[in-house]
């Protein structure tokens, strides 16, 4: 075989195999989604209890999804997490999820404004055995949160979960950078917003405010930046500085 026609197969080879190859985020049909689940989620048999009581809600669509609950668990036991935050709790799966993998003295303060929901992640959180972790404050977040930075809690937080009123996630995102420590981790729920950010169609409030929320963060040079596309996109921003 001539050299140029050995060469050509083997380019359209390599061409081959690279059109295999991800090079971008693959997309998950649902029997794609299912098996990602069924191989790699380790859900508790609390967690899916609440799940599923859940889903019974009219606003069930705020839950977040079982992976995107285990990922930021591993993301606290991988950081050594002992104090966080909680922007938003709903029935409390994200911070069941999180305050299981905090060692025993890590504790969450939770900021959320409704009895009705929350009163379903206490009960929740008291049979998993967690409630003595989480500090739930019935309260408006950016009031509380802008508290314990006037009562010198700067510095002292190490991970963030935003998931709260679309309108003041630049609010909580400022507060909750102040309160980490360098080298801490802020976790943002609903970046990707079910696709409505690039509907140029859609200008309701809350879509142009995650827009404005993403533009702005991406050249924040307060943080190294990662937009992680599981549930409705996670946006992860780690606070730069020394660290302790």
């Amino acid at each position: 075989m001539r050299a140029w026609k050995f060469e050509l197969i083997f380019l359209y080879h390599i061409r081959d195999v690279n059109f295999c190859m991800s090079t971008r985020t693959l997309a998950l049909d649902d029997d794609l989604y299912r098996y990602m689940v069924d191989v790699s989620v380790r859900e508790t048999p609390i967690q899916r209890r609440l799940r599923e009581e859940t889903a019974k809600l009219e606003m069930a669509r705020m839950q977040i999804a079982p992976e995107q609950g285990q990922f930021m668990a591993l993301l606290v036991s991988l950081m050594g997490a002992r104090n966080t935050l909680e922007v938003g709790v709903f029935t409390g799966y994200s911070a069941l999820c999180v305050a299981e993998a905090l060692p025993h003295d890590g504790r969450i303060i939770a900021c959320d404004v409704s009895e009705e929901w929350t009163s379903i992640a206490r009960r929740y959180w008291k049979k998993a055995g967690v409630d003595g972790k989480i500090d739930l404050k019935l309260a408006p977040a950016a009031e509380y949160l802008a508290s314990l930075i006037k009562n010198g809690k700067e510095g002292q937080f190490d991970f963030a979960f935003i998931d709260a009123d679309k309108e003041n996630y630049a609010t909580y995102f400022d507060c909750c950078l102040e309160l980490l420590r360098p080298g801490g981790l802020i976790a943002v729920d609903n970046t990707l917003w079910s696709g409505r950010v690039i509907d140029s169609a859609d200008q309701s409030n809350d879509t142009k405010a995650v827009r404005a929320f993403n533009e702005a963060l991406r050249n924040d040079s307060r943080v190294r930046l990662s937009l992680v596309p599981i549930g409705d996109g996670l946006t992860l921003a780690l606070k730069l500085g020394v660290g302790r």
